[in-house]
């Protein structure tokens, strides 16, 4: 394929995490109770009524996946059988059409072969994030669900979500707003959760941080989630934890992380509340995970007003993590044995 489509004249170590406007994207509408076909378009504008409920009611949910060049040459794509549980886990909740399997796996694939000139070579350390959406359209102005709704699939070449290459340290605060009440839609990829944690982000930000920390709603002590990323930490037994919560985002690649530590790298590994406060002097290494920050180890925490050391100096990277990191990016990209069937080659 190579031969036949050139790829785009791009810096492609040096991507940020920010759109890039690519050549073609998939679009389906849903009418009168049944899908679409769907085809792929060129126009990157949504053209939309405003009385859209997916406008004044957050009425929409979203995915993010990455396609990678393997060392092979071939495309691979992540589980995206997972992506398309989570979506159809979240459509019900906001009273939308579940999209399904088949066309969100065939509507993925024809975004990702058409844009193949955007997808970034082996070994750059650049992927094409992949970014499905269902939205709820047409004429409205009650709180009503919509009537009909239009599921979308584009894509854009990105670098590291956080500066730096490889692994990229970072640091968190612990945020004062809550992400999302116990029975709310904090395990459901939807809007509505990320704009409410703008302020957050931002705060964190102007305290020196790339990114908030949340802890629960209830008690303000168990650790709940990053903004962008679910939360791994080594404890100083060995133990792999992560944070156990209704209210929080199954993350996709802490899934994975979690399973491959158990059975390929013999780790002993638990999924149970983590009280941030009574436990930090346990803490070992800590790391943010997910689909766009892969696996981000955090070197320091700000909360009660000071900073806290997570591991080293806050910005060395772990040798747990660096394992972590090394087997995930590892199997993604076809580096190492995928005894897991994790892996899906879309054929160009």
């Amino acid at each position: 394929m190579d031969e036949l489509v050139s790829k785009k004249n791009l810096n492609w170590s040096e991507l940020g995490f920010k759109y890039h406007k690519t050549d073609y994207r998939f679009r389906a509408l849903h009418k009168s109770g049944k899908w679409q076909e769907g085809e792929l378009i060129t126009d990157e504008a949504i053209s939309i009524h405003e009385g859209a409920p997916s406008i004044h009611y957050a009425q929409q949910c979203f995915e993010g996946m990455k396609a990678q060049t393997a060392v092979d040459g071939r495309v691979l794509l992540f589980r995206p059988d997972l992506n398309s549980e989570r979506m159809n886990s979240a459509a019900p909740r906001l009273l939308m059409p579940q999209v399904p399997k088949d066309l969100f796996i065939r509507a993925v694939e024809e975004t990702v072969r058409a844009n193949y000139a955007w997808i970034p070579p082996y070994g750059s350390g650049a992927s094409l994030y992949i970014r499905p959406m269902l939205i709820g359209v047409g004429e409205n102005l009650g709180l009503n669900p919509a009537q009909e709704f239009e599921f979308r699939v584009f894509v854009s070449p990105v670098g590291p979500y956080y500066k730096g290459a490889g692994m990229a340290v970072i640091s968190l605060a612990v945020s004062e707003i809550d992400r999302a009440a116990p029975r709310g839609t904090g395990s459901y990829k939807v809007g509505a959760n990320y704009a409410g944690g703008l302020l957050a982000t931002r705060q964190a930000q102007e305290l020196g941080a790339n990114e908030a920390l949340y802890l629960d709603a209830s008690e303000n002590r168990y650790i709940d989630e990053a903004g962008s990323a679910n939360i791994l930490v080594v404890m100083n037994d060995g133990t792999l934890v992560t944070p156990k919560s209704d209210a929080i985002l199954p993350s996709i690649t802490r899934r994975s992380i979690m399973e491959f530590a158990k059975d390929q790298l013999g780790m002993n590994t638990q999924e149970r509340p983590i009280d941030l406060r009574a436990e930090l002097s346990n803490f070992q290494e800590m790391a943010a995970c997910g689909t766009a920050a892969v696996l981000s180890p955090v070197g320091k925490l700000y909360f009660d007003d000071q900073w806290h050391s997570v591991y080293g100096d806050g910005s060395e990277v772990g040798p747990v993590m660096q394992k972590v990191y090394d087997t995930l990016v590892g199997i993604q990209k076809g580096e190492v044995s995928d005894g897991f069937g994790w892996t899906h080659e879309v054929k160009i």
